[in-house]
């Protein structure tokens, strides 16, 4: 097999790399129980490279291909095993007349319950709504309480069909102390399937990604700030309303080793968070224990699992990579 070396410069434009795929980083084991959802032989491959910022990636299921942001360049890329790398849609996020901001762009990307594309767009600062049937997006949320979004993050989708998401400063011109924020929190919130948007956490200093247990009865948050760089874990009711929540994971020490914060996130059929972060991806349990991490060797910012669900795809920077492993990933 053959190790790829990861190049300091590259060039502007963005490539996918033909099988046999070159190789980077490897798998840091802490845990027996890791060997279970990643076998001894399995390898990090990188597919793709080229991208400014490569974010929320998401499985498209009918047309198996991986679709995923390029959050700076307002870009939504496809790329799948047989045709490898094409645009999908540009622009992705951001449809002003002038620039915006540095990162304009969709960030988190998800399917609906009714098969649509969800996107969490910086520049428009709105979650939309794509037909995979043709016409253009729709606007899912883009206010609350008549005040307009920060830059919605990433997301998620209950079976129910409320869609949870994130909403820190990212995206903004100038983060946090912008003079276009109109909402004091870094908020997370609902919509539900009639449009009513909910705020349900409104204490978090830097919510980022988010995701659901496999039984969609806990919603787990990553947030990425500092000394407090948590994974979250908070109950839902019947009804979709967060319980308390506590800290499942506190990735802040390692976050003073390694590069990176906790960012994206998905879990698996066993109840498994694999949680983008310092090193690369942390594979922890649904009690809070830390099994391994996925080192990628550069700053990893989300994960979602593809193919037939045991694939892990992850946006690492400048590339697209993935490991295969023997876990099967919710929504599979």
């Amino acid at each position: 097999m053959r190790t790829f070396i990861l190049a300091a410069v590259l060039t502007s434009s963005a490539w996918s790399q033909q099988a046999p795929f070159p190789t980077a980083g490897k798998v840091e084991r802490l845990d027996p129980a890791l060997d279970a959802l990643i076998p001894a032989e399995a390898k990090i491959e990188v597919i793709a490279s080229g991208f400014t910022w490569s974010e929320g990636p998401v499985w498209d299921k009918a047309n198996s291909r991986l679709l995923f942001s390029d959050v700076p360049n307002n870009i939504v890329h496809q790329w799948t095993e047989k045709e490898g790398l094409a645009t999908f849609l540009k622009p992705s996020g951001y449809t002003g007349a002038t620039e915006y901001s540095k990162e304009s762009g969709s960030n988190g990307l998800a399917f609906d319950n009714e098969g649509r594309l969800l996107f969490c767009e910086h520049g428009d600062r709105r979650v939309s709504a794509l037909t995979m049937t043709g016409g253009g997006k729709i606007t899912a949320a883009d206010r609350f309480d008549g005040k307009r979004f920060n830059s919605p993050n990433d997301l998620c989708v209950h079976p129910k069909g409320w869609i949870y998401f994130t909403d820190p400063p990212y995206g903004l011109p100038n983060g946090a102390e912008d003079p276009l924020r109109e909402i004091d929190q870094f908020g997370v919130y609902r919509i539900d399937p009639d449009g009513k948007v909910h705020s349900i956490i409104g204490d978090l200093k830097r919510p980022n990604g988010v995701t659901l247990s496999p039984d969609s009865k806990t919603l787990y948050i990553a947030q990425s700030q500092g000394d407090e760089a948590w994974l979250m874990s908070y109950p839902l009711d019947d009804q979709g309303n967060v319980g308390k929540g506590k800290i499942l994971y506190d990735a802040t020490p390692l976050s003073k080793k390694d590069k990176g914060m906790p960012d994206g996130l998905k879990t698996d059929h066993q109840g498994n968070i694999w949680c983008t972060g310092p090193g690369g991806v942390l594979i922890i349990t649904p009690q809070g224990k830390l099994l391994g991490r996925i080192l990628t060797g550069h700053l990893t910012a989300n994960c979602a699992w593809g193919d037939d669900g045991s694939t892990l795809y992850m946006t690492a920077d400048y590339y697209i990579m993935r490991i295969r492993t023997t876990a099967k990933g919710t929504g599979f």
